[in-house]
């Protein structure tokens, strides 16, 4: 059996798409999903298309900059569709592909276990503050 330099082992997990390689182009997905606004976008998308106002008014707090950022992300990678119908105003609908779909069970599990837990969380936080004064 062969012994493989580093470059090699890189450039085989990059071909394996091994996250854990700096290298991996998987890494950016990962770094794409993880974001709440994300998360927020996707699960809101769940219930249908949705026009750009109805999405801001369901994410509270998501400044119009943010908005846009994150769907054209998700419009870039193939998560989202973008369906411009010409009338008075001009009708924008987004709604995922059935790509996006294949990662409604991951982002919804995300948002629901942050929403059961976040008692426990408060608590942690709490107790660690109090060990941990600045």
């Amino acid at each position: 059996m062969a012994t493989m330099t580093a470059e090699q082992r890189r450039r085989q997990a990059k071909l394996a798409y091994n996250a854990y390689v700096a290298e991996c182009p998987s890494r950016q997905v990962l770094d794409a999903i993880s974001d709440k606004w994300v998360t927020l976008v996707l699960s809101a998308l769940d219930e249908g298309p949705m026009r750009y106002s109805d999405l801001a008014r369901r994410i509270a707090g998501v400044s119009q900059k943010m908005l846009t950022q994150t769907l054209r992300m998700l419009e870039r990678d193939g998560l989202l569709t973008r369906t411009i119908t010409p009338s008075v105003p001009v009708r924008v609908d987004y709604e995922l592909t059935p790509l996006g779909e294949t990662i409604l069970p991951v982002v919804g599990a995300i948002k629901q276990w942050s929403e059961a837990h976040i008692e426990q969380i408060h608590e942690a936080r709490a107790g660690y503050d109090e060990r941990n004064p600045s």
